[in-house]
């Protein structure tokens, strides 16, 4: 009797074990649901070369056949056509280039049609036919003011039309790259964007190029007609004292745990070199997303009854006991009056960032709009928040000695496109009204 009901579970277990089995497999082979297809973009136009990502995805018994064409005039043409030889494959992703020429494409509407078959017993299928227009003429670029006197380490500046919708724009100097933003003036779409000028730029040496992509992907580049005045940069020696080291370095050797059992020295070499870079890197973080228009309105203010300490890319060689212990350029204009002076805001926008920031301390970043920003550095106290929309003049905190610096003072810099340029073009008025404003 006890044989039989041990043999009687046994069958049951094994009837269970085949049951299970065949409800996943067969689970998965009759099911009845279709694979999902997505563009990883939008696509509405097709220029003379474009690349497309297609996600393919089937959560039951995966995807087994895909394809995708081109149809224009009623005539299709094959752009991918993948089996997958093994069952189970959940997701692929295809990268699709489309080369108008090389297809015959013309001027005009077409369909791309993409298909997905599944591994079921019903081959489950889907089918998604995307509507686009073949556009292979590229944007043409209407500049508004074809004279354009720009100083090396300043702002340069430049607003234009298109022939057609751009859907990225900007300005290259060199490979570094400055995106531009499309406003409305007088209802006319128009790009406007600002740029750094690089302290060495020279005719020959510094290419400036205006950058178009319309929504076909078609791109258009042409010179930025300018003239590069030469500017004179300041160079001095600074001698590091020990009281200036014992002083400033526990400060530092608090913020980063691995400074501390270093010398004085070793740390300020660490500052200089490696947490310089770091502040720059984030700064650049901080200034990647500014307000699609223009916050500000005249000139920018200058601190009140100050004198200017150091000048905007001032070269600095740091010496130690009569030896060259590192150099530095400049971000700014530093600016004294007295101990722990109002600072206030140099123009109007959004506060975007409030705290410590390595080297300049105690600092505070206003967004000015269309990549233009404001830096705040070696305040003793900071009287604002993320978020606020300052006013002109308004007060924002205090000077004071925090961060890398010998004495009570403000650091102050201009940002644009991520990158610092010489401050006092905002000062100037007559500067904003030629190169700007007109």
């Amino acid at each position: 009797m006890k044989r039989f009901n041990l043999l009687y579970i046994k069958v049951f277990i094994a009837i269970l074990v085949i049951a299970a089995l065949c409800w996943f497999y067969l689970g998965s082979y009759l099911e009845i649901e279709k694979p999902v297809i997505k563009f990883n973009q939008e696509v509405t136009a097709v220029g003379r070369q474009k690349t497309i990502g297609i996600i393919f995805s089937d959560s039951k018994s995966g995807l087994s056949h895909l394809t995708a064409e081109i149809i224009q005039d009623n005539k299709g043409q094959v752009l991918a056509d993948k089996k997958i030889p093994s069952k189970g494959q959940k997701q692929e992703i295809l990268s699709l280039t489309i080369n108008a020429a090389e297809l015959k494409l013309h001027d005009g509407p077409a369909i791309i049609k993409i298909t997905a078959t599944d591994y079921s017993l019903f081959k489950n299928q889907t089918i998604l036919s995307q509507s686009v227009k073949v556009d292979t003429i590229p944007p043409q670029i209407n500049i508004l003011k074809t004279v354009n006197y720009i100083n090396q380490g300043g702002t340069g500046f430049i607003a234009y039309q298109s022939s057609k919708h751009i859907a990225s724009t900007g300005v290259y100097v060199n490979d570094y790259f400055t995106p531009g933003n499309t406003i409305l003036q007088n209802n006319i779409a128009t790009s406007v964007t600002y740029f750094a000028v690089p302290i060495d730029a020279t005719k020959t040496k510094t290419r400036i190029t205006i950058f178009a992509r319309d929504d076909a992907g078609n791109e258009t580049r042409i010179a930025f007609p300018c003239t590069i005045k030469a500017k004179k940069f300041r160079a001095d020696k600074m001698n590091l004292s020990e009281s200036f080291l014992q002083q400033k370095m526990p400060e530092f050797q608090a913020m980063v745990p691995s400074l501390r059992g270093k010398t004085p020295l070793e740390v300020f070499i660490y500052i200089n070199s490696q947490m310089r870079n770091e502040n720059f890197l984030t700064i650049q973080n901080i200034c990647k997303k500014s307000a699609p228009k223009a916050l500000w309105e005249g000139t920018f203010l200058r601190m009140i009854n100050a004198a200017p300490m150091a000048l905007f890319a001032d070269k600095r060689d740091y010496l130690f006991d009569r030896k060259v212990v590192g150099e530095s350029l400049h971000t700014g204009v530093d600016l004294a009056s007295t101990t722990q002076a109002t600072i206030e805001a140099a123009n109007s926008g959004i506060v975007v960032f409030t705290g410590t920031l390595g080297i300049y301390g105690n600092s505070v970043i206003i967004d000015h709009g269309l990549g233009l920003f404001s830096l705040y550095g070696h305040l003793s106290i900071i009287n604002t928040s993320v978020g606020k929309n300052i006013a002109k003049g308004e007060k924002i905190g205090n000077s004071g000695t925090s961060g890398l610096a010998g004495g009570d003072h403000l650091h102050f810099s201009i940002i644009v496109g991520g990158q610092f340029v010489n401050p006092q073009e905002w000062w100037d008025p007559h500067w904003i009204k030629d190169n700007i404003n007109n």
